[in-house]
């Protein structure tokens, strides 16, 4: 069997019962559930939500992404061996702990294969919350420029590449365009403050303006909770994104909950504690596939110029990237997830095929 073969490229063509478009990203596929269907398994699996809540049948895929581009590989390869397993793994792996911690719930429901969860509809929060533990990236090629400014926070002088802030930071970005906020460009991914977010919470689907310190409390918390147990397996956390929204529980309940994934390596930097120490950056996450592709080709601007997109869009789709790139990416996010979950994480031969049988066999969604 080939690489090619273990490799989910394409998750939008699943023969599920839905009667909406799907949805497709970068990375998952989101097929809407009837509403028959929604209630029928809400009822079936006893699941803690409105028993007329939408659901939806999430599939990730193993594509990589990366400056908004999707890359691949020579011989075929559309996407990184294992990728979306070892995302998925992790992500369960940290809602778990946020719930034994007592934080706050998540979108997902079920947990059917690998590659698939059922997750309720959401309201979502329309903010990018960033929460950064170590200067270095975007914010360090800003500050290297002489900003000094972000997101409302005012650095001090005289930081260093990659060294640890005196406090964690929370630097938000809009998510999706926002119309019609005062201050705030409408474009997608821009850098905001907790001014702009506290003085028009409603325009960023917020509820009421208590639920912004409660939406800074998990952010916190959760940053935490991850922090620590990446700390004890020599892991160190540096940066990450995370998405809320709100959903409604059975008793009619409104609750904030964590949405999308959570301290995976495409959401997040972490780092080799004992290589850190020694001076050294060991990249556990998609910032070395990043850093691969910066060196890879001889104009790195094309790929940090948003301005120059269309060249960007043409790099991805003329170019097949070294096997070598794309299996480094491979033991890279296999290597961290194994760590983190203490599992290993087995990949499939068939992993399209594997859906299909067990919505078909478990949930009956399968159109035939």
């Amino acid at each position: 069997m080939s690489l090619a073969d273990q490799v989910l490229a394409v998750n939008d063509d699943l023969p599920i019962r839905t009667d909406k478009p799907v949805h497709s990203g970068k990375v998952r596929s989101v097929y809407w559930l009837t509403e028959e269907d929604s209630r029928r398994l809400i009822k079936e699996k006893g699941y803690d939500v409105a028993e007329d809540a939408p659901l939806a049948i999430m599939v990730i895929s193993d594509r990589i992404s990366a400056f908004d581009c999707i890359w691949r590989g020579e011989g075929n390869l559309r996407g990184v061996p294992g990728k979306g397993a070892a995302l998925n793994a992790i992500s369960n792996h940290w809602f778990q702990l946020f719930k034994d911690n007592c934080l706050a719930d998540s979108h997902i429901l079920d947990i059917p294969h690998p590659f698939v969860w059922i997750v309720q509809k959401a309201k979502p929060v329309m903010i990018e919350a960033i929460c950064r533990q170590y200067i270095t990236g975007s914010m360090w090629r800003a500050y290297e420029k002489g900003e000094r400014e972000f997101c409302g926070i005012t650095l001090p002088e005289g930081l260093k590449k990659d060294s640890k802030l005196d406090e964690m930071l929370i630097t938000p970005s809009t998510k999706g365009i926002l119309r019609g906020i005062p201050g705030v460009p409408e474009a997608d991914d821009v850098n905001i403050t907790r001014d702009n977010i506290s003085d028009n919470f409603a325009a960023f689907n917020f509820s009421n303006a208590a639920d912004i310190d409660g939406y800074e409390k998990l952010l916190k918390d959760g940053f935490s909770v991850i922090s620590d147990a990446l700390e004890a397996i020599d892991q160190t956390f540096v940066d990450t994104k995370f998405e809320f929204g709100y959903v409604t529980d059975s008793k009619g309940q409104e609750k904030l909950i964590y949405m999308d994934e959570v301290g995976t390596p495409d959401s997040s930097r972490i780092w080799d504690t004992k290589a850190y120490q020694e001076g050294k950056i060991v990249e556990n996450s998609k910032e070395g596939f990043r850093q691969f592709l910066l060196n890879h080709f001889p104009d790195p601007d094309i790929l940090l110029n948003k301005e120059r997109m269309p060249e960007r869009e043409a790099l991805a789709a003329d170019n097949e990237l070294p096997l070598s790139a794309l299996m480094d990416v491979s033991n890279t996010y296999i290597g961290i997830a194994e760590k983190i979950t203490g599992r290993t994480i087995e990949l499939s031969s068939n992993p399209k095929q594997e859906i299909i049988d067990i919505l078909r066999a478990h949930y009956d969604l399968i159109v035939d």
